[in-house]
């Protein structure tokens, strides 16, 4: 597909860029820099980077539907108020694991905040292996885990007919899914629907398009894929200028446009002269499909 066109629209150089989400609203790109503190609006309008340094790794990113944002910060659920730039915390998990923090979080359909933890890396995809959990914090504040045993929690999302609940560990190379009972947020029956191929590396953070087909960012792989959750085929394979690519969504105006995020941390001198975008945000335009609008957490 010729058509399609990447470009770097924010050449800010984090460590660890994470989880972005369109913001509708502000009609702005919401991300974080996880090991950098910061949570990060872009606009395409003022070509601008904003951000807001908080006191701890902060992981992901959510809309609320009160106004406002919802983030993952060290092993906290916490709010952000962005004109403010105020942090409460809302809870703590994983309190015995002073070690851990949060990964990847995303809002499912019925406005419940899924988020994972690891343990802190010693280098990058390098750490105690097993000491994360999956957790949901509900609108009312209230928090359930899921299960533990995880490596590295990373990207989630539900299929079109929410029926479906998507989930990476990424120290598992697999892309799993689970059966997802919209009603009460519980999942079960867990699958895998894709593994990795070498070239593609470690897979992270991921989203879904309007076809039902899931995009998957491929950390030390350069690139997205396109599966299809179904015959777990890989459909498509869009290559960035940069190895660590860390995760995607759709946004602009129609959702046709995507967003990737990539890190800088773990790369020497030589690594970066090669790659002088690492770390950078990137729209892939031309792809032909649209993705799904973020759900706010409805706490």
């Amino acid at each position: 597909m010729s058509s399609v066109k990447i470009e770097c629209v924010a050449n800010e150089g984090c460590r660890i860029g994470e989880s972005p989400v369109w913001d509708e609203k502000e009609s702005a790109l919401l991300y974080v820099d996880i090991t950098g503190r910061k949570v990060c609006r872009w606009s395409p309008a003022t070509k601008q980077v904003q951000d807001i340094s908080v006191d701890a790794p902060v992981s992901s990113v959510a809309l609320r539907r009160s106004g406002d944002y919802v983030i993952t910060l060290g092993t906290r659920f916490a709010a952000l108020k962005w004109k403010e730039q105020l942090v409460t915390t809302i809870t703590q998990v994983d309190k015995d694991k002073p070690n851990n923090r949060f990964n990847d979080g995303k809002v499912d359909p019925a406005g419940r905040y899924f988020a994972g933890t690891m343990a802190e890396e010693i280098q990058p995809a390098v750490l105690e292996r097993h000491q994360g959990s999956l957790y949901t914090l509900f609108s009312d504040l209230s928090v359930v885990k899921h299960f533990d045993q995880v490596d590295i929690s990373n990207g989630l999302d539900w299929s079109l007919d929410h029926k479906t609940f998507f989930y990476i560990d990424s120290l598992s190379y697999s892309v799993d899914a689970f059966d997802y009972d919209l009603q009460t947020g519980k999942i079960g029956n867990r699958r895998s629907i894709y593994k990795l191929e070498k070239e593609e590396s470690i897979p992270d953070g991921m989203c879904i398009d309007t076809e039902g087909k899931l995009w998957v960012a491929c950390y030390n792989g350069g690139r997205v894929i396109r599966l299809d959750p179904e015959t777990g085929k890989r459909l498509q394979t869009v290559k960035l200028p940069v190895d660590k690519t860390t995760s995607c969504c759709f946004g602009g105006k129609d959702y046709s446009e995507m967003y990737v995020t990539s890190a800088s941390d773990g790369m020497d001198k030589e690594w970066l002269s090669r790659q002088p975008q690492a770390g950078g945000i990137f729209k892939i335009t031309g792809l032909g499909v649209k993705g799904v609008p973020p759900y706010p957490f409805a706490g």
